[in-house]
């Protein structure tokens, strides 16, 4: 058994619905009817890595109070992501912010996740909505 299941369903165009347990998330690389897949990707590691710095911070001891990231990247011709920068904001006074650099990379499984050994295991089925003869 898996520990992570959804459903990523597109009925036609591009744009896609992924169900994740309770969850509805369209995504649209034409970013007509929601943000674009890169965009979604960007964001996720971003609220990966948001909390991944507040649990390391708070097991050092630190109260950094409201934090933000302002996230950017870079995409190639081919749209591909080239860079991810960060800027961490933190309402906290901390004495060494390269530690809650290394915190969220730590703990942030989005962070640790992408790796060019990380690529998805296709199995393609067939003809999987052929209506069955009666």
């Amino acid at each position: 058994m898996s520990d992570i299941s959804l459903t990523t369903t597109n009925t036609s165009g591009f744009d896609t619905e992924s169900v994740i347990g309770g969850f509805a998330v369209g995504i649209d690389p034409m970013t007509e009817t929601g943000p674009d897949p890169n965009s979604v990707l960007v964001a996720d590691y971003a609220a990966c890595f948001l909390p991944a710095v507040r649990m390391g911070a708070r097991k050092s001891g630190y109260d950094l109070g409201k934090m933000e990231i302002e996230a950017e990247a870079d995409l190639t011709d081919e749209d591909n992501l080239e860079s991810i920068s960060f800027t961490l904001k933190v309402e906290g006074d901390v004495e060494n912010p390269e530690e809650l650099v290394e915190l969220g990379e730590q703990f942030c499984h989005v962070h640790t996740a992408l790796r060019e050994e990380l690529h998805a295991d296709v199995t393609v089925e067939t003809e999987a909505f052929a209506t069955a003869s009666a």
